[in-house]
């Protein structure tokens, strides 16, 4: 299994960026995937999850200003990320569950700074 985010950057406070994450290599889909992220020194931490039949999981500290949504013709997930704040801050890695395995994708780095 692969998984290949892109869309990190370097945006201002108040701002907006889109990530997306490309899954490959099961024959049998994923059960569930998203985007965790991980801060200089911090745990990593959830910040979405989407199952394949639409139930959503975000963290307190994003909702409201997250979104994720899927596309499971393509195994595609994506986190659109608004009103950014300093805090939102990290790394971000895309996540899918395969049976009882769970999938890491590389991190992309999200910079939020004035």
């Amino acid at each position: 299994v692969q998984l290949q985010a892109s869309g990190g950057g370097l945006v201002q406070p108040g701002g907006s960026l889109r990530l997306s994450c490309a899954a490959s290599g099961s024959s049998f889909g994923f059960s569930r995937m998203g985007w965790y992220r991980q801060a200089p020194g911090q745990q990593r931490e959830l910040v979405a999850t989407k199952t394949i039949g639409g139930t959503t999981n975000y963290a307190d500290s994003v909702k409201g200003r997250f979104t994720i949504s899927r596309d499971n013709a393509k195994n595609a997930v994506y986190l659109q990320m608004n009103s950014l704040k300093p805090e939102d801050t990290a790394h971000y890695y895309c996540g899918a569950v395969v049976g009882m395995d769970y999938f890491w994708g590389q991190g992309t780095l999200v910079t939020v700074s004035s």
